[in-house]
């Protein structure tokens, strides 16, 4: 799969607003047939930033991502929100899905 984690920070003004802002986005995103996950979370120390996980199910389908309309439409739409360019971790990793976390087992 292809394990992607990016870091928006957005402007102060709009920050409570972002998952409004990005709900098309992210609605379209986890409507496609490969996308395993796209899940937003919100820094604790910073209320400005929020990262993005997620995951496709192999090269094609992280490439029929970004030749989206919805991935198009959200490089025009999304950048006016933001304080800076996105940071991104992106790799190809085995599975599709989450490993266990074993040194935190739950019996």
């Amino acid at each position: 799969m292809i394990f992607i984690t990016a870091k928006f920070r957005v402007k102060p003004e709009e920050a409570e607003q972002w998952s409004e802002i990005s709900a098309t986005f992210t609605q379209a995103t986890r409507g496609e047939e490969g996308c395993l996950w796209f899940d937003w979370s919100r820094s604790l120390d910073d209320p400005t930033e929020y990262v993005l996980v997620e995951a496709f199910r192999d090269d094609a389908a992280g490439a029929a991502h970004v030749q989206s309309d919805h991935f198009k439409a959200a490089q025009q739409d999304l950048p006016p929100h933001l304080a800076e360019t996105p940071r991104i971790v992106n790799f190809s990793v085995p599975g599709e899905d989450w490993s266990r976390l074993g040194e935190l087992a739950v019996d």
